[in-house]
């Protein structure tokens, strides 16, 4: 006599929501780490991670326009850092 179990839907859909919310919080740690090291490029075995920084500006220039002139929302603006962080999976054999 075999037993026969059968996962629903709502339990695999939870089960694998809190396994993505553990490894997004994994990998939200490794990545601070990762900014907090300061290091460009950090070399492993299975991959190579590379860190770099930009600035962004962003602004709702439609909506802004309605509301000030342009020098007033060119005093508004300022820039912000970007960090962008690169995997470079390697060739294993």
């Amino acid at each position: 006599m075999s037993i026969n179990f059968t996962i629903s839907l709502a339990d695999r859909y939870a089960a694998a929501k809190a396994a993505f919310d553990a490894a997004e919080a994994e990998l939200k740690a490794i990545k601070a780490e990762v900014i907090d090291s300061g290091m460009e490029r950090h070399v492993g075995i299975t991959c190579d991670i590379t860190l770099s920084l930009s600035e962004q500006r962003r602004v709702d220039n439609t909506m802004l326009q309605a509301f000030l002139t342009e020098d007033q929302i060119e005093s508004c603006r300022k820039a912000i850092l970007v960090h962008t962080i690169r995997v470079k999976a390697k060739g294993i054999k």
